[in-house]
Order: C-alpha cells, then sequence, then structure tokens
C-alpha cells in the first residue's frame, strides 16, 4: 500500500514493485499520496495511470478508501465517495475497493449497525457488478470482531460485496484467533492486509518486523493456502521504515514463510 512509500509518483512506485519483487500495489486515495490516484484524475490521466500499470506488469490490485458507512449522518456523503472510487477503479484496470465500516454512529446498537452497513453496501452492489469491482469491507475499527463483519456479509448477500481480511485486527481487538478469524470470513475473502506489530505499555499501536508481533502471518498464510485463496496479500505499513529497507525486507520474510507451508 502506498502508506510506506507516500512521497513516491505512481511510476517510482510501479519500479519499487519490480525491483523489490511485488506483484502488485495498492494506492491509498484520500490522503495527498504523491501517486495521483485519486478521485478527481481526469480521463486521461486514467487512462495513463491503466497504461503505466500495464506496461510495468505490476497490477494496482486494489483501491485503498477512506469510505465508512456505520453513522447515519456521514454516510451518505461516504456513499457517494465510493461510488466515484468504484468507477475510477473500472478505468484504471482496478478490480477491488477498500471500505471501512467506521465508527459505529452515536445511539446505534451493534444491530442497528449491522443493519445499516448492510443496506449502504448493498446500495452500492448494482454499480459495482456493473464495473466488475469488488467491494471490500475491512475488519478495522468498530469492525475488527469476524463475527459483526460476517453478518453484514449475510444481509448484504451480494457476490461483489465481500471482505477485506485484515489479519491483525481480529487477534488484536475482535476476540477471535488467527483460525477462527479465518473460518468465520473464509466465504467472503477477496483480499488481504498483513503487517505485524505490539501494543506498547501506552496502549498505542507500534509497527513491527512480521513474526515480531502478535499476528501468526504462516497461519493465516496456511488458512489461505489450504482454502485455495489466489488473490493479493497485500503489505500495510504507516509511517514506519524507510520503504527500501521495510518493503524488501518483510516480502522476504513472508515468501520465507510461504517457502515453509
Amino acid at each position: 500500500m502506498s502508506f510506506s512509500c507516500p512521497e513516491l509518483s505512481l511510476s517510482e512506485m510501479l519500479r519499487s514493485a519490480v525491483e523489490y519483487g511485488y506483484s502488485g500495489i495498492e494506492p491509498r486515495a484520500q490522503e495527498s499520496h504523491t501517486h495521483g490516484v485519486e478521485f478527481d484524475a481526469s480521463p486521461k490521466q486514467r487512462a495513463e495511470i491503466r497504461r503505466a500499470a500495464s506496461n510495468s506488469g505490476v497490477e494496482i490490485c486494489c483501491l485503498a478508501t477512506s469510505c465508512n458507512f456505520a453513522s447515519p449522518d456521514s454516510a451518505p456523503g461516504h456513499i457517494e465517495d465510493a461510488r466515484r472510487a468504484i468507477e475510477l477503479a473500472a478505468d484504471i484496470g482496478c478490480r477491488r475497493i477498500r471500505v471501512f465500516g467506521g465508527k459505529i454512529g452515536d445511539g446505534l446498537s451493534r444491530e442497528e449497525a449491522i443493519d445499516l452497513v448492510a443496506a449502504n453496501l448493498s446500495g452500492l452492489s448494482e454499480q459495482a457488478a456493473r464495473h466488475d469491482v469488488f467491494i471490500c469491507l475491512e475488519t478495522h475499527d468498530d469492525w475488527c470482531d469476524p463475527r459483526h463483519v460476517a453478518r453484514v456479509m449475510e444481509k448484504s448477500n451480494h457476490p461483489n460485496i465481500r471482505v477485506n481480511w485484515d489479519i491483525l485486527h481480529p487477534v488484536r481487538a475482535g476476540n477471535a484467533t488467527m483460525n477462527q478469524a479465518f473460518e468465520i470470513l473464509r466465504p467472503w475473502i477477496r483480499h488481504v492486509h498483513v503487517h505485524d506489530g505490539v501494543d506498547n505499555d501506552q496502549g498505542a499501536f507500534e509497527f513491527r518486523t512480521i513474526g515480531t508481533g502478535i499476528a501468526d502471518h504462516k497461519a493465516a498464510l496456511r488458512c489461505l493456502k489450504d482454502s485455495g485463496y489466489d488473490e493479493y496479500v497485500s503489505g500495510e505499513w504507516i509511517g514506519w521504515d524507510l520503504p527500501e529497507v521495510h518493503l524488501p525486507r518483510e516480502l522476504a520474510i513472508l515468501k520465507q514463510l510461504e517457502a515453509s507451508l
């Protein structure tokens, strides 16, 4: 994800991916990163983005957004942003957008929030289907518990509404083991985020090298491999080591773990 290298242009991101051995990149929109993959990109810019990725042999595997749907007050604006994200993804040859559940609106029960998120995602599903784009709800924020995310999936009940399994958050804050989270979410996983870390003495999260934090990446990769998962595993590191340090290192660790399965 471009949080690893927010200062790089799209061409620089693609060159880095080739150099380090990544087969895809995940631009994060709405964060003023330098890559230029944004909702307001012109038709010409969108064509150039698509061509640059194609020429590099590196896929734009997901468009990460800030869209979230669990608050009645803010959801309408996020729905419009999600519609723009679907159009952008289709134009640049990307088949996934990442969205959040987000903070549950004041006064809403969990059941009401599940219904609201499912209804908002359902309202986007036909547009996503027309463009062959998958809307992937991340296990994050107020939606770390995989059981809550599964309920949203069951209620939205559409093949283009899927899950972005961030393997860390259900273990850290969702009351689930790695295997439990996977088994609950398995029918809907279409994208995966990986990273490792710990909570420090002040309760703030700190990134750590894969294998030195709380996330059992080998268990996650085993689950994915045994299930026949053939989509992307995307590294998400924010404000951490220099990209030329952590990007090749973390990928090498992941490949070693995969080879050991």
